[in-house]
């Protein structure tokens, strides 16, 4: 009885994988599976534009390659709880004429995983329509990445009116956004590098998401939230964004959301505030922007706390006019580096008076936007000296509550004491001479 048992074991083992891994179309295989049945591909080329219409699981090997005829998807997903993992997935249509977006998945059902892809030469990478609780993980997704080719491919990763779905530690490069989303909510966004891309994240009607511990570097704009709300941004890094107009984050038409934690460093503009109302910007790091944060008059009601703002060479904008912002919350301002000594002799970490910024930079920026590409210029520094002889300059922001730069906190400490030194000393002098 137990070598019978044992018998029809070594039967269930090896003949399933034998028949998954066994020659013939993909298609036919897939076709021919039972539900949640594995299928173990060899390292070699499938021929591509498959559809999956049944709960399965596909892995490959190193080199496996699922390859598209350049006519449609390569993948498309039309049940739930599909699993694709360690594939190679290339060339979906580039064309639109016909109103489809074609990508190298394309996913239309809700609770699938992919894992450990590499997705080349398709117009989208991942395309999520109408499709909920999926998992998108470690996947490389390579655009053509040229400048010049850009607005003719799609996205790494788009999501579109699809919820509570999980991105995490993905790397995109070259493709149009790295990843784009439009009436997609309560969706989390974590540990993915993007680069080389038009904008890296791009937001449009999607509220109440998450995103944290991502990376932007080199692209036009590294973040673009437009139209959306109550999403949470902590702990990213948005570096390196340096063209012309190029930003690290965009806040455009947006309310209530929330930014802590996140570095913004060495952009043309570490943060872009336009129409936007209400957001909380919390203990971040603007260092060596050209610009830390603009501000247009079209916004209103923004708070800034505890953020840090060191070398950047003109830590605030407002542009287009003034506008009601707070940049203090319960008695505690931001800290604005070494450009902004303060005076702290209570030692209570803000500083004994406020903190005023002025600037005529805004008249330039109003007036002609080629001049971005002059921020850095020499001359940008006589045109300041000469409105501020000229009384020609306008604040741009007044911190009642700065915060104690603990950088030079030493050195206040060590001016402090040889003040109260040197006074002391005069004292003497004075009574001797008096004597």
């Amino acid at each position: 009885m137990r070598r019978l048992l044992f018998i029809c074991f070594l039967l269930i083992f090896f003949f399933i994988p034998a028949r998954a891994m066994a020659g013939g179309e993909l298609q036919e295989l897939i076709d021919a599976a039972d539900d949640y049945e594995t299928i173990v591909l060899e390292n070699k080329v499938y021929e591509g534009n498959i559809v999956i219409e049944k709960p399965l699981i596909v892995t490959g090997e190193e080199e496996t390659v699922i390859r598209g005829d350049g006519t449609g998807n390569v993948v498309t997903i039309e049940s739930p709880d599909v699993h694709l993992e360690q594939l190679q997935i290339e060339n979906s249509s580039f064309a639109r004429g016909d109103g489809e977006e074609y990508s190298g998945i394309k996913v239309n059902t809700d609770g699938n995983s992919f894992r450990k892809l590499i997705i080349t030469d398709s117009y989208h990478g991942i395309y999520l329509s109408q499709a909920h609780e999926n998992i998108i993980d470690q996947v490389e997704i390579h655009g053509q990445k040229d400048q010049e080719t850009i607005a003719g491919q799609g996205n790494g990763i788009q999501v579109y009116y699809s919820e509570r779905n999980t991105l995490t530690d993905n790397y995109i490069e070259g493709t149009r956004d790295g990843m784009y989303f439009e009436y997609a909510h309560q969706n989390t966004i974590s540990g993915n590098e993007i680069s080389h891309t038009r904008y890296g994240l791009h937001y449009m009607y999607s509220d109440d998401n998450r995103f944290q511990d991502n990376s932007f570097t080199f692209n036009i704009g590294g973040a673009a939230v437009m139209h959306s709300s109550r999403n949470e941004f902590t702990g990213n890094k948005f570096s390196m964004n340096q063209s012309s107009r190029s930003f690290g984050f965009m806040l455009q038409a947006s309310s209530e959301n929330h930014l802590e934690g996140n570095q913004f460093l060495r952009n043309k503009r570490g943060l872009l505030v336009e129409q936007a109302r209400g957001n909380y910007i919390y203990n971040n790091k603007f260092t060596q922007n050209d610009i830390g944060v603009e501000m247009w008059a079209s916004s209103s009601q923004q708070t800034f706390t505890e953020n840090k703002f060191y070398k950047n060479r003109s830590p605030v904008v407002q542009v287009g006019g003034e506008s009601e912002n707070s940049w203090t919350e319960a008695g505690r301002g931001n800290d604005w580096g070494s450009d902004f000594p303060l005076a702290d002799l209570d030692q209570n970490g803000t500083g004994d008076f406020s903190v005023a910024y002025q600037s005529s930079l805004h008249q330039l920026l109003e007036e002609n936007e080629l001049s971005y590409l002059l921020l850095n210029s020499p001359s940008i520094a006589v045109y300041e000296k000469m409105n501020q002889w000229m009384n020609n300059q306008r604040t741009m922001f007044q911190d009642d509550f700065p915060l104690q730069n603990r950088e030079v906190l030493p050195v206040m400490k060590y001016s402090a004491l040889i003040l109260v030194i040197s006074g002391a000393l005069l004292g003497v002098q004075r009574r001797r001479r008096s004597a």
